[in-house]
């Protein structure tokens, strides 16, 4: 499955599951958000190796629970990439 062109935010995306979605999301040619709440470094790790296999990411800090911080991070990631899939 090929994801060229598509863009997506992964919620928890500096760790675990989350942070090995951002990587086959990458893989398969998303742009990908990393949202984190607390794990800033993590973040930035998970897009530095996005950013040097080839992908487009970048790290969002947002409260998933706060409307008006998911409500910024969806408007940075549409600024950025041009589109939310």
């Amino acid at each position: 499955m090929r994801l060229d062109g598509k863009v997506a935010i992964v919620t928890g995306g500096s760790r675990g599951i989350g942070k090995a979605t951002c990587l086959a999301l990458a893989h398969e040619g998303a742009a990908v958000v990393v949202n984190y709440a607390k794990s800033e470094g993590e973040a930035d790790q998970t897009v530095r190796e996005i950013l040097e296999s080839g992908g487009e990411s970048i790290a969002i800090r947002a409260d998933v629970s706060d409307d008006a911080a998911v409500r910024a991070m969806v408007d940075t990631a549409v600024d950025r990439f041009g589109r939310l899939d």
